[in-house]
């Protein structure tokens, strides 16, 4: 991969201070950041970029590290606008279930494989995929293989339930670790480190007591993250009242499965002493603003969390309840909804968000020392925003631009460790036109075979 050199553009570096050099440079050794300055010409930067094997001349451009998605759903690249409007658990009865249960083992490879590319685009570096659809052993490992071929970091958590909604995706606790441990050995570590394996329960509502109880007992054996989703709803809190006489998040540290490496996935409905559990066991919240609205879930108390410091990462959610996974339209939703929430414009500004997005994320993958910001000895994951566009410029300070004008759309670069696989905005390690096309002829297919029993999947409009 030899020297690369990202210079004369604007590098919000997201360190400890936030420097934010104007112009700056980011020099690259293989897949290690080497230096982090001011680009101010002189006869050592001049030696520097003559050495170079890439240059890349970023003026009028943004240069950030790259984008960690925490929480989304790749298999539902297949489902993004099928129907809008609906409740999440009816969302899931007549949309989600019946289509992932007829997709074949290539689907999950495909439609991953769009979701990989659509996050590289939007400036996600690293994704948290919570895979949870196990028709076929080989689903999970085309989702992997999408991991792989787009050249992004993934992390799997392979999820499993064993009192889901949907009998059929149901499976017995032994079941879901013993195919833990099979990814582990087959996964971990592979394509030079990029893709990693962790733990997630699929939720509360949806497991048993003993379930969890064996899952916390797993994740601490194989120190792995768990990765579950919390609080998203009223009606899940309700449910873990009925059935145990505690709120989600008390049933998730009754049974051990909060702590330091717990990735708590959304948290809206979580009251005072919740906040203050998931503070004193260090776990981290996974904030989906997207989807949140978008399912009319609620508002998560995102402003309190920080004031608590509980680390928050930010996540797109499945392209099936946001409806796509574009990661800088992420940042305008989170800054405007908690805004909009409290009545109070002054709450979390483009930085916090910004950090939310890069170093938050990094912190909740247990990755903050060689991920999440822009310094001499970390992971060269680094993300080029084009910001000589007529909805950007002129610019005043690039963090708003960033986080309240750029879109997906606006990202022209992307290195994952060092090697470019998004450049002029297009995909370099794959033929992105050829997967959309296979992609939605599959789905053209799933859709006629489904559509006698669910007419949802017949209405063009």
């Amino acid at each position: 991969m030899a020297d690369k050199l990202f210079y004369n553009g604007a590098v919000l570096t997201m360190d400890d201070s936030g420097r934010v050099l104007k112009p700056g440079y980011v020099y690259v050794t293989d897949d290690t950041i080497r230096e982090v300055g001011e680009w101010r010409p002189d006869d050592r930067l001049d030696r520097l970029r003559a050495s170079c094997s890439f240059t890349y001349d970023a003026e009028g451009k943004a240069i950030v590290p790259g984008l960690i998605n925490a929480h989304t759903h790749l298999f539902q690249t297949y489902m993004r606008g099928v129907s809008d409007d609906f409740p999440l658990a009816d969302w899931l009865r007549e949309i989600v279930w019946p289509l992932s249960l007829a997709m074949e083992p290539d689907d999950f490879y495909l439609a991953a494989l769009v979701g990989c590319i659509e996050n590289l685009k939007s400036g996600a570096t690293y994704l948290m995929d919570h895979h949870y659809i196990h028709t076929s052993a080989e689903n999970t490992a085309g989702v992997l293989r999408a991991f792989v071929d787009s050249g992004i970091r993934g992390h799997l958590a392979r999820g499993g339930s064993d009192l889901a909604g949907e009998p059929r995706l149901r499976e017995p606790e032994e079941r879901v670790f013993a195919a833990t441990d099979e990814l582990l050995d087959r996964w971990e570590g592979a394509a030079s480190g990029r893709v990693s394996i962790a733990l997630g329960p699929l939720n509360l509502y949806g497991c048993s007591r003993p379930f969890l109880e064996s899952a916390a007992r797993y994740g601490r054996e194989r120190g792995l993250i768990s990765h579950v989703h919390v609080a998203e709803t009223r009606g899940q809190i309700d449910n873990t009242l009925e059935r145990f006489g505690l709120r989600n998040l008390e049933l998730l540290d009754e049974v051990g499965l909060l702590g330091e490496r717990t990735q708590v996935v959304h948290g809206v409905w979580l009251d005072d002493g919740e906040l203050e559990t998931i503070r004193d066991r260090r776990a981290s919240v996974v904030h989906c603003p997207v989807s949140n609205m978008y399912l009319a879930s609620g508002v998560a108390r995102v402003p309190e969390m920080r004031r608590l410091g509980i680390n928050v990462a930010l996540g797109t959610d499945g392209p099936g309840s946001n409806n796509c996974q574009d990661n800088l339209e992420v940042l305008k939703f989170t800054a405007c909804l908690h805004k909009v929430h409290a009545l109070d414009s002054t709450l979390l500004p483009p930085a916090d968000v910004l950090g939310m997005a890069t170093r938050g994320g990094a912190r909740a993958m247990g990755r903050e020392r060689d991920l999440g910001s822009l310094e001499p000895g970390k992971k060269a994951d680094v993300v080029v925003v084009d910001l000589l566009k007529p909805h950007i410029s002129p610019v005043h300070r690039v963090s708003s631009a960033l986080v309240y004008n750029a879109n997906g759309n606006d990202v022209e670069l992307v290195m994952v460790g060092g090697r470019i696989v998004v450049e002029g905005g297009r995909c370099t390690l794959v033929d992105e036109r050829e997967v959309l096309l296979r992609a939605q002829a599959r789905v053209n297919a799933l859709r006629a075979k489904l559509a006698p029993a669910y007419p949802i999947f017949a209405v063009e409009s």
